[in-house]
């Protein structure tokens, strides 16, 4: 029956995908964030569409959603909750004729976000993931993102230097390099 091969296949994607998540958070020290990472997805209106949706683990079900009836309402529901999303930084800027605008975010929802990204290709590329294939994936989109230019540039250097110098450096600078504790944002 198709709905119980959608069912545990959405869950097995969610939970190796949190699982990953998981690891990467760990490495950069930020462990809360890595256990509460996304549960979200366990909300009727996310994880549902995804059964509905489910791409056999290959991309998004979302993406499928919003192809199919034009938007993503879990999409919605689940960057409004998530604050490691740049979209859930956007308001209107002060200046109302500037319109809607990316607000810097904290550097450890920067670097989960980075450890999403990370996690969310190896997820989709499986045995086929290198360490530039997040990077590659940012670049793709980088010109549709409403993000702030202080949020881009820590993502940027992140991606970079997980591309050309590989996961341990990285993780090692944003260990020793970063103030994840003392931030702005709780």
């Amino acid at each position: 029956m198709r709905l119980w091969h959608n069912f545990w296949g959405h869950l097995r994607t969610i939970l190796r995908h949190k699982r990953l998540v998981r690891r990467n958070c760990f490495r950069a020290g930020i462990y809360w964030q890595g256990i509460c990472h996304d549960w979200s997805k366990y909300h009727p209106i996310e994880f549902w569409t995804g059964v509905r949706y489910y791409q056999e683990g290959k991309r998004s079900p979302n993406a499928y959603e919003r192809e199919t009836i034009g938007y993503s309402a879990a999409w919605l529901h689940h960057k409004g909750r998530n604050r490691h999303h740049y979209e859930y930084w956007i308001d209107l800027s002060s200046d109302y004729s500037k319109g809607l605008q990316g607000m810097p975010m904290a550097p450890r929802y920067v670097v989960e976000m980075f450890c999403d990204r990370m996690a969310a290709s190896r997820n989709y590329n499986l045995e086929n993931y290198n360490d530039r294939l997040p990077l590659e994936y940012y670049e793709r989109g980088k010109s549709r993102y409403t993000m702030h230019p202080e949020t881009a540039e820590l993502l940027e250097r992140l991606l970079h230097m997980l591309a050309e110098e590989g996961e341990d450096k990285t993780f090692a600078y944003i260990r020793n390099e970063l103030d994840l504790k003392h931030s702005r944002w709780h």
